[in-house]
C-alpha cells in the first residue's frame, strides 16, 4: 500500500448533511476509517474519542470519522456523536488511502478482548435500550481494518497508522502525541 503524502482539497458531506473541507484550513483533521455502522469494536474506540473531545478540540484537532456503510445506516448509531461521520459505502476514500480488509481484523488475538468489551458493552446497552443493536450483517461485511491519517491544513500527511486487526489505532494520547507543540492550545 503507498502513503498518501498530500491530501488534495474536497469537501464531505457528513450523514447529518453538514459540509467540511478537508484539509481544514484552519486545524489539523485526525481522518479515522473505521469499519461499518454499529460496530461494537468501533463503539469502543469511539466513546474513548468522546471521553477526551474537547482535549483534541483545544490541541487544534477535528475529528472526521468514516465508514463504509450508507448515511441511512449510519445515522440510526451515530446522531449522538460530536465528531464528523462520513458515509463511504463505495469505499472510495478507502480506495484512496490505501485502508484494507482483511480477516485478521477478526482473527487476530490482539483484538479480541476489544471485541469482548465492546460487544459486551453494546449488548448491555442495547438491553436497556440506550442503542439499537448492531447489526448482524453488516453492510459491507465486518473484516475492514482500521487506519487513523493527522491531515495538516496545507494537505500534508503528517501521520498515518494502518491498523492490523480490528482494534489497532491511535489511542487518545498517541494523537496527541503527534501534534505538533505550536498547535496546542
Amino acid at each position: 500500500m503507498s502513503l498518501p503524502t498530500a491530501v488534495p482539497d474536497r469537501t464531505l458531506a457528513t450523514v447529518s448533511g453538514a459540509r467540511i473541507p478537508v484539509p481544514d484550513p484552519d486545524r489539523l483533521i485526525h481522518l479515522q476509517f473505521r469499519r461499518f455502522a454499529g460496530c461494537p469494536v468501533c463503539n469502543l474506540h469511539l466513546r474513548s474519542i468522546v471521553t477526551r473531545h474537547a482535549e483534541i478540540t483545544a490541541a487544534g484537532v477535528r475529528e472526521v470519522v468514516v465508514f463504509h456503510s450508507s448515511a441511512a445506516e449510519l445515522r440510526k448509531y451515530t446522531a449522538e456523536l460530536p465528531l464528523d461521520v462520513i458515509a463511504d459505502p463505495e469505499r472510495k476514500l478507502y480506495r484512496e488511502f490505501g485502508v484494507e480488509t482483511s480477516p485478521r481484523a477478526l482473527l487476530d488475538p490482539r483484538g479480541w478482548p476489544a471485541i469482548l468489551r465492546g460487544v459486551t458493552h453494546d449488548a448491555y446497552a442495547t438491553l436497556r435500550r440506550r442503542q439499537t443493536a448492531p447489526p448482524t450483517a453488516p453492510e459491507g461485511g465486518s473484516l475492514g481494518l482500521p487506519a487513523d491519517f493527522l491531515i495538516s491544513p496545507d494537505g500534508r500527511v503528517l501521520a498515518a497508522k494502518y491498523g492490523t486487526h480490528v482494534y489497532d489505532q491511535w489511542s487518545v494520547d498517541e494523537l496527541l502525541a503527534l501534534v505538533p507543540a505550536e498547535r496546542h492550545a
